[in-house]
C-alpha cells in the first residue's frame, strides 16, 4: 500500500486541527495509561492544592508550547524521516498534555488563559527552526528537551510532599523528554550557539512565571 503524500495545504489544515485540539479541546493521544492512575495522594490542604495546581498549570502550558514547536517544525522539515520524528514526538507530547489537563481538573483549577498565545509563539519559533534546516531543527529539539528535563526535576522537588499523582506524571514526562532529546541528537541534531540557548531559557522563564498564576 502506497503511503499518502500530503501537500502543504493538507499539512496546514492538519496543523490547524491539531492547534484547536491542543488549545481548546482534547488532544489526539497515543493511548498510553495515565501514570497517575492507581496512585493515591495524601490529603492536601487548600494551599498545597493551589501550589500543585500552579505548578501543573505551568507544565500544561509547557506541553502546549511543546506541541506547537513540534507541529511548526514538522510543517517546515525538509526530510520526510525528520518530519516523522517530529510528528511522533508530538503525539507523545499530547499524552503529557492530556495527563496535565486531567490533573488540573482534579485539583479544581484552570488551564492557563494564555494558552493560545503560548501556542502561536511556539509554533512560529518551531517553523523558523525547521526552515533553518533539519540539523538545526533537531538541535533545537534536543536543547528544548534538555531544558524541560531540568525544569521537571525542579518541579519534582517543589511539589507538596503528599502529591504522589503529580510526581508520577512528571517522572514519566521527564523520561520521555530525555528520550526525545537523545533521539534528536542521534538523528543529526547539532549544538545550538550559546546566545540562542540563553534566549530559550529566558523565554521559558517568562512563560513559567506567568503561567503559574494566569
Amino acid at each position: 500500500m502506497t503511503a499518502r503524500c500530503y501537500s502543504l495545504a493538507d499539512r496546514l489544515v492538519i496543523a490547524l486541527d491539531q492547534a484547536l485540539a491542543t488549545v481548546a479541546g482534547r488532544p489526539h493521544v497515543t493511548g498510553r495509561p495515565d501514570p497517575a492512575d492507581g496512585v493515591e495522594d495524601e490529603p492536601l490542604d487548600a494551599g498545597a492544592r493551589r501550589h500543585a495546581g500552579g505548578l501543573m498549570r505551568v507544565n500544561h502550558s509547557g506541553e502546549v508550547a511543546a506541541q506547537a514547536l513540534y507541529q511548526g517544525q514538522a510543517l517546515t522539515a525538509r526530510l520526510p524521516a525528520v518530519r516523522e520524528k517530529m510528528e511522533q514526538a508530538a503525539r507523545e507530547e499530547n499524552d503529557h498534555l492530556d495527563w496535565c489537563a486531567r490533573r488540573l481538573e482534579a485539583l479544581g483549577t484552570h488551564r492557563s488563559y494564555l494558552a493560545p498565545f503560548w501556542y502561536l509563539g511556539a509554533f512560529a519559533i518551531g517553523a523558523a527552526a525547521g526552515a533553518a534546516g533539519d540539523k538545526w531543527s533537531l538541535g533545537f529539539v534536543a536543547e528544548t528537551e534538555r531544558q524541560v528535563v531540568r525544569h521537571l526535576e525542579g518541579h519534582l522537588h517543589r511539589l507538596p510532599p503528599g502529591d504522589h499523582k503529580d510526581r508520577a506524571i512528571l517522572r514519566q514526562m521527564r523520561d520521555d523528554e530525555a528520550r526525545h532529546a537523545t533521539t534528536a541528537l542521534e538523528a543529526g541534531g547539532v549544538a545550538l550557539p550559546g546566545p540562542v540557548r540563553s534566549l530559550m531559557r529566558l523565554s521559558a522563564r517568562v512563560m513559567t512565571t506567568t503561567a503559574y498564576w494566569i
